[in-house]
Parts: C-alpha cells; sequence; structure tokens
C-alpha cells in the first residue's frame, strides 16, 4: 500500500489513494447521458489512465494483491446494498394502503 503514483500531488500517494481521488473527479456521468454503459464508461477511465496505470503494476506486492481484493469486496457489497434499496423502493411504490376501518356508503 506504499506504491507511489501521482500526477497532481506527492511522489508517495499510496495507490488506492490516487485512485479513489481519480473517479470521484471522473464524470462518468456525462458519459451515462450519452448513453454509455457502466462498462464503457469504466474502460474509457482505464485508458484515460493507462499510463499511470501501468506504473503501478510495476510495483504492485501482495500488500498491493490483498488490498484489491478488499476494495473488490467493498465496491460488491456496496452494489448489493444498492439494489437491495432499490426493491424496497420499487416493492413500497407497489404497495397500496387500504383503510379497512373506512365503511363503504352503500348506495339506497
Amino acid at each position: 500500500m506504499k506504491k507511489i503514483i501521482s500526477k497532481k500531488q506527492n511522489k508517495n500517494e499510496p495507490w488506492f489513494k490516487w485512485l479513489t481521488r481519480e473517479l470521484n473527479s471522473y464524470e462518468a456521468f456525462k458519459d451515462f447521458e450519452l448513453g454509455k454503459n457502466p462498462q464503457d464508461v469504466a474502460e474509457d477511465f482505464i485508458s484515460r489512465n493507462s499510463i499511470t496505470i501501468s506504473e503501478v503494476f510495476e510495483d504492485f506486492d501482495e500488500e498491493d494483491k490483498d488490498t484489491l481484493d478488499q476494495f473488490l469486496k467493498l465496491t460488491e457489497c456496496e452494489m448489493h446494498v444498492f439494489r437491495i434499496l432499490e426493491k424496497h423502493i420499487e416493492l413500497r411504490n407497489k404497495i397500496r394502503f387500504v383503510d379497512f376501518k373506512k365503511k363503504k356508503k352503500i348506495k339506497t
């Protein structure tokens, strides 16, 4: 986790901090508005940062691999949380509340 990558900050910045900063500043929603899917947006990000990313892999070690594995697990967990929330919202929108206490007026 002590690997160095940086276009904008000091040379001791760990790769995952660089990656987080770059991903957070990447304008993915503009690409989504253009009709690109998440995989295409990710590939564009990798392409635009390919030189810096290749520098990461030059010194990538087991500790970095473990960190990447943890990020993958966390990201997968976040995706599941968002999907669960999405399902709850969909269910909430489908449920109609019926007031059983209200009596129907009978026409006579």
